[in-house]
């Protein structure tokens, strides 16, 4: 089964549109959390996409199911690259006036690296270049450099992203560009590789949400497996193949313009699990602390896995912890 090119821009849209509002509502929820004056307070601002949304989007429960608070603003762009955001910079720079320079919040990330004592500023590369290290140069030194000129008690960090779903439509070579990854392995082993680098060149931590979503996905027992029995050909509304242990959005039913349902892929960003997983790095590297124990578990993630997801973003950032050396 392929996909149209507009079918799979317009699944990326929705998706982007469905993180843009979580970080507005995570805001909110991260305001009212730090009113208590209770536990350990983190301070977080995210120079990303679409993917620090999908990551982020359950770190305040799990900050809060730990007697913690977590306070967090969004400085993202839909798909974007270090590039772009480095563009954001210059742009503001020349002309604090050039609408260009600002955010979708109608901030730029001057005003944002100024607005609260950040603890940690994340940067990461778009995913569909991420494999590329050659993408992240000059732009990665550069953020890194204004972000210490402007919040100079934040930490830096490195946000890891992930993989493909094994079955996503850039997979296929109908849509893959020159040059890009055939494979999620491949894809895998080359943004492990670029983000390992360019840590190394800044002298920073990653954090290893990648890493353990490819610990997850390759797990003998809950790794993700493709449905190979369904009938994409005759398939209806709603029937879905299986998708059991999936970290990604996936296959899905979309209403198209004529008002008929199309069957529409989202290999690239995280559901309720992938994001359950990405939260639970985050937590453990921002906060110091375990997240095996945490209490959070989302309402449509089931016990046993989220145990197992867990105990992944755990032995993620051992692993990461033992290979930086700190």
């Amino acid at each position: 089964m392929r996909l149209t090119r507009f079918a799979a821009l317009a699944c990326f849209a929705v998706a982007i549109t469905a993180n843009v509002l979580r970080a507005e509502a995570g805001k909110e929820d991260s305001k009212a959390a730090a009113d208590t004056g209770k536990g350990k307070t983190v301070r977080l601002l995210t120079v990303g996409n679409s993917f620090s949304g999908n990551s982020t989007h359950y770190l305040g429960n799990l900050a809060k199911a730990a007697g913690n608070v977590f306070i967090m603003h969004p400085a993202n762009i839909g798909g974007g690259t270090m590039a772009q955001h480095w563009e954001k910079v210059e742009q503001y720079e020349h002309d604090p006036n050039d609408p260009r320079g600002l955010y979708n919040t109608k901030v730029s990330l001057k005003q944002e690296l100024g607005a609260e004592p950040w603890d940690f500023v994340t940067i990461q590369q778009a995913s569909i270049v991420s494999h590329d290290v050659a993408t992240y140069r000059p732009y990665a030194k550069e953020l890194f450099d204004y972000i210490h000129r402007y919040a100079p008690k934040a930490e830096v960090l490195l946000h890891e992203t992930w993989p493909y779903r094994r079955d996503d439509v850039r997979f296929y070579a109908d849509f893959r560009r020159a040059g890009e990854p055939a494979t999620q392995e491949a894809m895998y082993e080359g943004l492990s590789k670029a983000y390992e680098t360019i840590a190394a060149e800044l002298g920073v931590r990653r954090i290893p949400v990648g890493d353990a979503f490819q610990m997850a996905n390759t797990d003998p027992q809950w790794g993700y497996k493709k449905d190979m029995v369904f009938d994409f050909k005759n398939a209806q509304p709603p029937a879905l193949p299986d998708q059991t242990h999936s970290l990604n959005m996936g296959w899905q039913w979309a209403k198209q313009k004529d008002g008929t349902m199309k069957l529409t892929m989202d290999g690239h960003h995280a559901n309720a699990a992938g994001e359950y997983l990405g939260a639970c790095v985050f937590y453990e590297v921002l906060f110091g602390e375990s997240v095996v124990g945490n209490a959070f578990v989302p309402p449509t993630v089931d016990g046993e896995y989220a145990k197992f997801l867990r105990e992944t973003a755990h032995a993620a950032v051992e692993k990461a912890r033992g290979r930086e050396g700190k």
